[in-house]
């Protein structure tokens, strides 16, 4: 921009020191009439005199168009106004977003979340009548978020009533039983006051017992030791956070179908009081302010999305980092992307800055995050181990691209597991849409190779492993897996060990194929031997 130095800049601050630079831009352009500006971009002559005026910090895209108008360089300004917004964020010390993103709302966020009242008192009241209580609710309804930041807060704090033994929270994984079969008992407790309290068991994502763990013995298991709650003498009780679209799959336990059937609750869309606390106050209690035309478009693009709360919540956040001063704007929601815009325009930004070794990296982890859906089952994500990702590529860089990816709050990250935010990152960035779309039958194999080499592992690596003729065949079909890498190595030891085993079997059977002509042939020369042995004696024996 060819910045000179003013000896008032400092003193200034940093929005009345960038409306200097604009006029000086204006004056170096030859002062052409704010009317006249107008005429050649899309904002009005007193819009582009506020934003030179310096008692407010214009949006980016008034200060682009004032720019373009006046001959400057879009890039370096772009930068400056960026640097003047941080300095603002940093100024008020609102370092801390008030919205979550795609993450869920966790019980150190209660003083956050907002607009579920009603509904976490009615499963406040539905668990301390019922032992096993499900929670049913679309993708994207906010059930995680109710479960943890809703009813977990009201079991510890309610008053007049026994404080829980303890709450335990899981998601049931690949092997459910044998993973949480500790969490399943009461917690044994000393301490008189808590002598008849009941321990609370949250099973948050309980379809995960569909999507992910095949083996029905171990389902069925998991299920009858859930159930058990049911018992009047248990000192456990059971919460379940299902999606909508598993309704009819857990019908078809008899023991689950009485139990939704007992105390099952509904999670209903928010109503418009509701919603606007869910804007309103997350911000108020940061101390910023929502502009009213944001609110009342963000109400709008609500209902025509249905349950959306998690696009809600990150297309929040993203306005929120471009906030002017204290206030989220309209203009911020837009620049943005809107509702569904601002996850793609997120997570589109973060993977074009991706070198091209990372960026395919990135394909693969967050591919082996998705289980692909088939008939009326929408595409769901998947919990995957930190070992596993790493080792479908460089570990080093596996986990820088994890890293990255956990800062955008695409993924969310812990000591041992990675999962997707939300599910609706699947639908709303149409890169991972398209990769989905592009590779769905690929993918459904490689979930069933993943589990069962893992099987395969949990067993000692039997070296007679069989793997049917139609999975080998799919594997022939997909090799692409091994040419890019996308296998870990368990998975392609289980693979070889059972083609060797295939290739055993082949050759084994061709010995026999070639083996039992000559048998023939040698049976039929023993029988025509023993015949004209027989005819010998019988002449011999003749007078």
């Amino acid at each position: 921009m060819g910045r000179r130095e003013n000896p008032l800049d400092a003193l200034a601050g940093p929005v009345a020191e960038l409306a200097l630079e604009l006029r000086r831009l204006r004056h170096e352009a030859g002062s052409p009439p704010y009317s006249e500006m107008a005429r050649h971009c899309a904002y009005s002559a007193a819009t582009l005199s506020r934003a030179a005026a310096g008692k407010q910090l214009p949006t980016l895209a008034v200060l682009l168009a004032y720019v373009e108008v006046c001959g400057g360089r879009a890039v370096e300004w772009e930068e400056h106004w960026r640097r003047v917004s941080e300095a603002l964020t940093a100024r008020h010390g609102d370092h801390e977003p008030p919205y979550k993103g795609l993450a869920r709302f966790e019980y150190a966020d209660r003083d956050l979340y907002f607009g579920r009242e009603r509904l976490a008192d009615d499963l406040l009241a539905l668990v301390r009548e019922q032992r096993v209580v499900t929670l049913f609710g679309p993708s994207g309804s906010g059930k995680s978020s109710l479960l943890r930041a809703g009813l977990v807060p009201r079991l510890r704090h309610a008053e007049g009533v026994p404080r829980p033994a303890g709450i335990r929270i899981l998601t049931p994984g690949e092997r459910p039983l044998a993973t949480h079969r500790p969490l399943l008992s009461p917690v044994d407790t000393r301490a008189p006051e808590q002598a008849s309290a009941d321990t609370y068991l949250i099973v948050d994502q309980f379809e995960e017992l569909f999507t992910l763990c095949h083996d029905l013995i171990e389902r069925r298991a998991f299920v009858e030791a859930l159930l058990a709650a049911r018992r009047p003498d248990s000192r456990l009780r059971v919460v379940l956070g299902i999606r909508a679209d598993f309704y009819a799959r857990c019908l078809e336990h008899p023991g689950l179908a009485a139990a939704i059937r007992d105390a099952s609750l509904p999670m209903t869309r928010m109503n418009p009081a509701e919603l606007r606390e869910a804007i309103v106050k997350p911000a108020a209690a940061r101390r910023l302010v929502v502009e009213r035309a944001l609110t009342a478009r963000l109400a709008h693009d609500v209902t025509d999305d249905g349950f959306a709360l998690p696009l809600l919540s990150h297309a929040l956040l993203e306005t929120w980092r471009r906030r002017r001063g204290r206030t989220l704007t309209l203009d911020s929601y837009e620049q943005a992307g809107g509702m569904r815009g601002a996850i793609a325009q997120s997570a589109e930004g973060v993977y074009t800055r991706l070198d091209p070794s990372q960026a395919d990296t990135a394909r693969r982890i967050m591919l082996r995050m998705i289980t692909p859906g088939e008939g009326d089952v929408t595409d769901t994500r998947r919990s995957t181990t930190r070992t596993e990702l790493e080792a479908t590529g460089k570990s080093g860089e596996a986990n820088k691209v994890l890293e990255t990816l956990a800062r955008a709050r695409l993924i969310t990250l812990d000591a041992t597991t990675a999962t997707l935010a939300h599910e609706s990152l699947i639908s709303a960035w149409p890169r991972l849409r398209g990769w989905v779309e592009q590779d769905r039958e690929k993918l459904r194999f490689q979930r069933w190779l993943t589990e069962a080499a893992d099987a395969w592992e949990a067993v000692g690596r039997d070296p007679g492993v069989r793997i049917s003729p139609v999975r080998l065949a799919q594997f022939d079909m997909f090799a692409s897996l091994t040419d890019r890498g996308e296998l870990t190595v368990l998975e392609a030891d289980f693979l070889a060990a059972g083609m060797a085993t295939h290739r055993r079997t082949i050759r084994s059977r061709r010995t026999v194929r070639a083996t039992v002509p000559l048998l023939v042939a040698m049976t039929a020369l023993a029988a025509a031997i023993a015949w004209k042995q027989q005819r010998l004696l019988q002449t011999h024996r003749l007078p």
